[in-house]
């Protein structure tokens, strides 16, 4: 596996775009390039969702707890890729509303791809928070 390359090119490229259709608040471009039997951890309940339509309807909670439009920032991201699986790590910023105030939410991202038929497939998201006593 390789830290640079097209491989790594092609990764960026696609979640780059998945955070354009995040901030549009897209789902045909949230979704055009998870697979069918995807898996996210996430933060807020439930704490695994399976298949794409459980991660669907996650996205209503994100939307409604986001200012218009949603904040979705990479801030920072490192993807290393093989021939046919790669994965990325990223440091994400996005805003939640909570009593009509705005704050920011940091958070951890990491990501499994695999690539079927020549194309790279969203296989796994887990988002995290750092743990506060």
């Amino acid at each position: 596996m390789n830290a640079s390359g097209p491989q790594t090119g092609e990764v960026r490229a696609l979640i780059e775009q998945w955070a354009e259709a995040v901030r549009r608040k897209d789902m045909d471009g949230i979704l055009r390039h998870h697979a069918a039997d995807f898996i996210m951890f996430d933060v807020p309940p439930p704490l695994q969702s399976r298949g794409i339509e459980a991660y669907r309807d996650t996205w209503p909670l994100f939307f409604g707890a986001s200012p218009n439009p949603p904040v979705f920032d990479i801030v920072d991201l490192k993807i290393t890729a093989g021939a046919d699986v790669a994965f990325a790590v990223a440091l994400m910023r996005c805003v939640v509303v909570t009593d009509g105030q705005p704050s920011d939410l940091d958070f951890r991202l990491t990501i499994g791809f695999e690539k079927i038929a020549g194309q790279w497939i969203f296989m796994h998201e887990h988002h995290s928070v750092p743990a506060v006593d």
